[in-house]
């Protein structure tokens, strides 16, 4: 499926999540956040190198950003490789399970992928800045770890 476009409406989804404020698995919907900047990154998985040192520099930079907006990292872990994710590193805010590809693929990120000649499907590193009013002001594509942070504050700051 396509990237929803810059200004439209975010797709809406009800999704398990742990983390941050959400102690204990529950579930969360997406529209029901509805008044609060919202930034939903994707990443391809939990405890890999690239995902690590992204997660990290978030948590790095938390104080910052949760001045400015809410944050999820989603991707098609599941919520207990999340948990030890999240404990692992410390990590201050929550973790949405996609593992039925619902969420990545209305967000347009479940891609073909080359790695070492061979093809396969996985997840685009993309971020998707939501305003208050459940708009979308900012998708930042084919995201480089070290360069995600600062992407994401120029994002919030505009």
């Amino acid at each position: 499926m396509p990237k929803p476009a810059l200004h439209t409406p975010a797709p809406d989804f009800t999704a398990p999540v742990i983390g941050g404020s959400y102690k204990t698995e529950t579930t969360l919907t997406l529209s029901h956040l509805r008044g609060q900047k919202v930034v939903l990154y994707f990443y391809p998985k939990d405890d890999t190198p690239g995902c690590t040192k992204q997660a990290c520099a978030l948590r790095d930079a938390w104080s910052q950003i949760t001045k400015k907006a809410l944050l999820f990292g989603i991707s098609t872990d599941p919520l207990k490789r999340h948990a030890k994710f999240i404990e692992k590193y410390t990590l201050p805010f929550p973790l949405i399970a996609d593992p039925d590809h619902t969420i990545v693929n209305a967000y347009g990120v479940w891609v073909e992928k080359t790695l070492y000649g061979k093809t396969y499907m996985g997840t685009e590193r993309s971020t998707f800045i939501i305003s208050e009013t459940g708009h979308i002001t900012a998708i930042l594509e084919k995201i480089k770890p070290d360069e995600h942070l600062e992407q994401v504050l120029a994002a919030l700051a505009s």
